[in-house]
């Protein structure tokens, strides 16, 4: 058993698209339109065959007051790896990325948390 898709929570599909892509690097490697939604999946240049991250609308009832309690409570509601946290926190807030955790090492890890302005904080991890 491997892990295939996951998602995370988008209010507006098309800005999740351009974050995810033109901001944070990944690319868009499938797109099916679903009734008013799309089947949208964003993937790590790295590697375009492994996991896919599903850009899934937020309309379900309880999708927006989960979003809301984890983003008060400074909780991020995943996690990418990156090879070096500075380096990209800099390059980030270079494009105008917000973060409510700058780089911080946490024994073997050095983490940081941007918002992803689709509702969402995500966590950058490096292991050291």
């Amino acid at each position: 058993m491997r892990i295939n898709i996951t998602s995370v929570f988008v209010h507006n599909q098309d800005e999740a698209l351009r974050f995810y892509t033109e901001v944070l690097g990944f690319v868009k490697k499938t797109e099916v339109p679903v009734g008013e939604y799309r089947w949208l999946t964003v993937v790590s240049p790295e590697n375009p065959e492994g996991c896919e991250l599903l850009l899934e609308p937020d309309g379900h009832p309880a999708a927006k007051p989960f979003k809301e309690a984890l983003m008060n409570d400074g909780i991020p509601f995943t996690q990418f790896a990156v090879d070096d946290v500075r380096a990209e926190y800099e390059r980030l807030r270079g494009l105008g990325v917000r973060f409510t955790q700058e780089p911080l090492e946490m024994g073997p890890v050095v983490t940081a948390v941007l918002d992803d302005t689709c509702g969402n904080l995500i966590q950058i991890v490096q292991t050291t």
